[in-house]
């Protein structure tokens, strides 16, 4: 990317801080597995002290635990076959089970479409729950929510869906989430700083290396290293909604590998036509647009802006975290940002996010 089209993304990136949008900020742009554009602007905390963000800053990627994550995990175990993705959960987990939930399976949670409500403040009452026992109770409490719909007849983002994921995941793996990512994913892509908030303890002085996010109301702290979200720190840390860390450009190797797999590149991760299944849109399921575990981009008022082909698939993430892919125009966009940075009532994301979007893909998306 010439250097003057560099400039005047990184003048928008930075009019976005004045703006007050985010602190700080990490922009990764990548076409055809070339990486134009890699800055970091802003701070990464700003109170009690102020640090300058780093292009190593790591960000709680909130919501992109679910395709980063979670949905990686359920891969590798369709890919195995351990796992299928119509296997009702009776099957799967092998317990006794409402009648509403025993033919739920892991296409419907995938695809938001299990009927499973979007979210509860489990926490609020977790607080009083002695804390081994919490994530076991928040698994009796979904199986007893009533459901929203006819599983497979609508679709709801729900959080609920993808803490049921997780329980699937360490139930047929017998292991965590996190050791069994960490032996299936992240350690052969040798990621060193994509790792879990509560699955091991942050050592004093390597919380520096992390954005910061809300100066937390009830926790009477700011956040940093610590999972923002309430239900997920409070069942210890990660869920299958949310607790994943990262960098941006760990972010773009976990992208760029199943790029690589949908392109038919490589296979040593996943079968190149599951990673193609995985990216299909599920509108069968009550004309839902999501893809299994990954968004697409909206017909309108898209927070991806208005270049994403049809051929993308992406996610956003509450602290201000997002990820686009578009097969068609072999585009990534990674932007990182520490929104919620004092306090989550700040939403200059949402207008901003499609505005950064169409000016990057503006200058990158017909060059040459």
């Amino acid at each position: 990317m010439k250097t003057i089209k560099k400039n005047k993304l990184l003048r928008q990136l930075k009019k976005g801080a004045r703006d007050g949008v985010f602190p700080g900020a990490v922009l990764l742009v990548a076409k055809r597995a070339k990486v134009l554009l890699f800055e970091a602007i802003g701070y990464r905390i700003c109170f009690p002290e102020r640090l300058p963000m780093e292009k190593d800053t790591i960000f709680d990627m909130a919501s992109l635990t679910k395709p980063l994550a979670t949905t990686l995990g359920i891969m590798k175990l369709v890919d195995r076959g351990q796992l299928s993705l119509d296997q009702p959960l009776i099957d799967i987990l092998g317990i006794s089970l409402p009648d509403d939930k025993r033919f739920l399976t892991p296409r419907l949670l995938l695809s938001h479409t299990s009927g499973l409500p979007d979210w509860r403040p489990y926490y609020l009452i977790l607080k009083r729950s002695e804390s081994e026992n919490r994530k076991k109770i928040v698994r009796e409490w979904i199986l007893n929510e009533p459901l929203m719909y006819q599983p497979g007849c609508g679709c709801l983002y729900s959080d609920l869906g993808f803490m049921v994921l997780e329980w699937i995941i360490e139930h047929t793996s017998g292991m965590s989430m996190p050791q069994f990512l960490k032996e299936n994913i992240y350690g052969p892509l040798l990621l060193k700083h994509t790792s879990f908030s509560g699955a091991s303890p942050i050592k004093k002085d390597k919380k520096k290396l992390f954005a910061a996010t809300e100066l937390c109301p009830w926790r009477k702290m700011v956040l940093q290293g610590e999972v923002h979200d309430d239900n997920a720190f409070t069942i210890g840390g990660y869920s299958g909604h949310a607790g994943l860390f990262s960098t941006a450009e760990e972010v773009y190797s976990l992208a760029n590998m199943l790029r690589e797999h949908y392109l038919g590149l490589r296979q040593d991760f996943f079968k190149p036509e599951l990673v193609k299944l995985f990216f299909q849109k599920q509108t069968m399921l009550g004309g839902c647009t999501r893809t299994l575990g990954w968004d697409t981009p909206s017909s309108r008022n898209s927070r991806s802006g208005r270049y994403f082909s049809k051929k993308s698939v992406g996610h956003l993430g509450y602290t201000g975290t997002s990820i686009w892919i578009d097969f068609k125009r072999d585009v990534i966009v990674i932007l990182l940002t520490n929104r919620v940075h004092l306090t989550r009532e700040n939403w200059g994301i949402k207008r901003f996010r499609p505005f950064i979007h169409n000016k990057i893909m503006e200058t990158v998306c017909f060059l040459k």
